[in-house]
């Protein structure tokens, strides 16, 4: 290959990665935004501050199954017809969902739009990650899905600071952002390790195969089982900020959005350590493993914060955000888990799976409260799912530096 050719491919592999950070920078812009504008959007359309939490709790529930089915619906798509096509395709749903939920005007509405931009928001990881580890070496590889979640992450301090104009606005902006991104998905090329499958006849995209073969299905569950923490986090212990505020005796009603700004701003600075550490140690599994225990220790740290003031509510969302940077890692450790022609499946649904894991997380979360209260329930949700993710974790074979260009049915249980 001459310098000019390895140049060309070195610029087009840049811009691949570009293209799939800023896809997942408008993934967590929509997913957060929500978060973010959750109680001036619910007061708006006329929902009663008593009943802002439960309508606030079933529109992200709504969403979530919106992500689920997204999840599998992209994932499919993209081992059998390729990346590229998920990534223009979920972009443009999702666009037209946001510039919808501008103009929402009761809480059923709102929550068919959330889940609709949900299922056209399930494929922008999933197909990036894929794109980036197939076509990245193995050894830098790790530092391509680094790059793609720290950019990406920085979706949320958009959205805090587009919601400052208004929640229609913030999903004005969130609309406009899908087209601009649509428009640079122009000439992105597609997976080599794809192409390959593409011509051969094996089979692609086959779901059901994930649950034909015992071994295969349990290292499924064990990808999905390793990231619930973080969404618990997020989804919870931040999105309910102000409620947990109000059991700490907080002073001050403690802002989600402020919240969820500055743990999306740990988490970004975490993907960078946790990127790092796993390529000194060339270790996904020790890396995963320090930031789930750490993560117990700053929401330990959050729940056990009485009389918690605004700038150390702010301080501990920026240190549990940190803690759970690990969110490249954990995608990345799923797609190196499973051959070519499923590899977009998985690495699309579980994600997606985990951020609607949050479903039964807030069912269970729920029935400890009435029990437990809220600061009690929040103990005990967190070191079941991490007691949980760590076991599962032990359960998965280290992936750094793994050879990712086999096929599933011939390569068997890796």
């Amino acid at each position: 290959m001459t310098d000019t050719s390895s140049a060309k491919v070195s610029r087009n592999v840049i811009f691949l990665v570009l293209v799939a950070s800023l896809g997942y920078f408008v993934d967590i812009y929509d997913l957060l935004v929500f978060s973010i504008v959750r109680k001036a959007s619910l007061h708006d359309i006329g929902v009663a501050d008593a009943d802002i939490l439960s309508k606030g709790q079933f529109i992200i529930n709504v969403q979530m199954f919106g992500l689920l089915l997204g999840g599998l619906l992209w994932g499919v798509i993209g081992d059998k017809l390729g990346r590229i096509k998920v990534l223009f395709g979920s972009i443009l749903l999702y666009s037209i969902a946001n510039f919808a939920n501008a103009y929402v005007t009761d809480v059923n509405t709102y929550a068919i739009i959330r889940f609709i931009a949900g299922i056209g928001l399930a494929g922008e990881l999933g197909a990036g990650i894929t794109l980036v580890t197939e076509t990245l070496s193995k050894e830098k590889r790790g530092y391509g899905t680094m790059i793609v979640a720290v950019i990406g992450l920085f979706g949320a301090a958009a959205a805090y600071e587009a919601a400052k104009y208004g929640w229609q606005t913030a999903y004005k902006v969130g609309g406009v952002l899908g087209i601009v991104l649509l428009l640079l998905r122009v000439g992105t090329f597609e997976s080599g390790m794809f192409n390959k499958v593409k011509e051969s006849g094996v089979s692609k995209g086959n779901f059901f195969m994930l649950f034909t073969n015992a071994e295969r299905f349990k290292k499924y569950l064990y990808c999905i089982l390793i990231g619930a923490p973080l969404w618990y986090v997020v989804g919870v212990l931040v999105t309910l900020s102000p409620e947990f505020g109000k059991a700490l005796g907080s002073a001050v009603p403690l802002s989600a959005g402020e919240g969820v700004l500055y743990t999306y701003i740990g988490i970004s600075i975490g993907d960078i350590f946790a990127g790092l550490l796993a390529q000194i140690t060339k270790s996904r599994k020790l890396t995963m493993a320090v930031f789930l225990i750490l993560s117990v220790v700053s929401s330990f740290v959050y729940l056990g914060s009485k009389g918690i003031t605004h700038d150390k509510f702010v301080w501990i969302c920026f240190f549990m955000g940190c803690t759970v940077g690990y969110w490249a890692t954990f995608v990345t450790i799923a797609a190196e888990q499973f051959g070519t022609n499923i590899r977009s499946t998985v690495t699309t649904t579980v994600p997606n799976f985990v951020r609607g894991s949050l479903i039964p997380i807030n069912i269970a979360f729920n029935a400890f409260v009435v029990h437990y209260g809220m600061v009690t329930s929040g103990y005990i949700m967190m070191v079941i799912l991490t007691l949980i993710s760590l076991f599962s974790l032990s359960q998965l074979k280290e992936t750094f530096g793994k050879d990712l260009n086999y096929i599933e049915e011939e390569a068997g249980i890796s």
